[in-house]
């Protein structure tokens, strides 16, 4: 079945015209919205050319199919029998096509991830592993970087699916699916802060070690700083997760990070202590980014996987390294 071959019959006999998929959808999308202006901008077309799409069905099953009249414009009895059929038709032809991309994939030559640094030890050996024994054929490849990082080269088509803090600007084109939320913490040099005394004057008088605000842990961490009026001054900032930790234990210093942010770097975890965090909560999540209707349902599965990694192995080890953080992260489901 192609995008012009459903015919229809009797009145069609006469007019020539076909039901096509483009319209149906046109027919669905101002039957939800109920105007033509919503429905053009819900498929990306122009009002005229909604509007030509109807009259090409209504030409085609010889009824109107809207009453437009009226605001907002309501089915006709030809249109409330179309509705039922047009959802079908659809739903068909999604199945079909999911089906289709999925048969596909069987001999996908390359598939190229882009995945957090936060992940280097926890995930992405573990997913690389599960892809390359699902699709033997298939050359698998993961960058690692920052959240901004990933989620360009998703954009700009180097990778097939991010996993990232943050999503794109415009996400119409895209599944996304949210993996896990992880709440910040405090970490300080080993013995720099006693628990018994109050803590904020002893975070003013200890150097800060910061996020560069170019990562999204970064940015999100200074901002939530200005809004509780604790501003300590910028003395050096840095992208990596193991940087930060290093300078906190080597200048006797603190830091607000996450739990995947301690996994990342683990090796100093004798030298540093846990603290929640003096401030009101802060949060993130982590999110699978992929195109949209062109990998089937893998992006689907692969977050399943996702998932179950995290669940049997990083927050286990994240436990593991600091017993304080066993509710600081949770997976989440969509």
């Amino acid at each position: 079945m192609t995008d012009n071959s459903i015919r229809s019959t009797g009145s069609e006999a006469k007019t020539g015209t076909d039901l096509t998929l483009r319209g149906l959808k046109t027919f669905v999308a101002v039957e939800e919205t109920r105007t033509i202006g919503g429905a053009a901008e819900r498929i990306g077309s122009s009002p005229s050319s909604v509007s030509q799409q109807i009259t090409a069905l209504e030409q085609a099953v010889g009824a109107k199919l809207f009453d437009r009249r009226g605001r907002p414009i309501t089915l006709t009895p030809a249109g409330q029998v179309l509705r039922r059929h047009a959802h079908k038709i659809l739903e068909t032809v999604a199945e079909a096509q999911t089906e289709l991309a999925e048969l596909n994939l069987t001999a996908l030559p390359k598939l190229n991830l882009s995945i957090i640094d936060d992940f280097d030890v926890s995930l992405t050996p573990a997913l690389v592993s599960r892809l390359q024994a699902q699709f033997r054929n298939c050359f698998v490849s993961a960058s690692s970087g920052r959240s901004d990082v990933m989620v360009q080269e998703l954009v700009s088509r180097r990778s097939d699916i991010a996993i990232a803090a943050i999503l794109p600007d415009d996400t119409s084109a895209y599944w996304v699916t949210p993996l896990l939320r992880e709440n910040y913490f405090m970490i300080c040099a080993k013995g720099v802060i006693d628990p018994d005394q109050e803590i904020l004057p002893q975070l003013s008088a200890l150097p800060c070690v910061q996020f560069s605000e170019e990562t999204h842990a970064g940015h999100q961490i200074t901002q939530h700083l200005r809004r509780v009026r604790f501003t300590p001054p910028r003395r050096f900032a840095f992208d990596a997760s193991r940087s930060v930790y290093a300078s906190v234990v080597q200048s006797g210093g603190w830091a607000l990070t996450s739990p995947l942010n301690m996994l990342d770097a683990e090796r100093f975890a004798p030298y540093i202590d846990v603290h929640q965090m003096p401030f009101p909560a802060l949060s993130r999540r982590i999110w699978l980014i992929a195109r949209s209707d062109e990998l089937g349902r893998l992006p689907e599965r692969l977050a399943t996987d996702c998932r179950r990694i995290i669940n049997r192995q990083t927050i286990s080890r994240i436990v593991e390294i600091a017993p304080q953080l066993v509710n600081a992260i949770e997976v989440l489901h969509e």
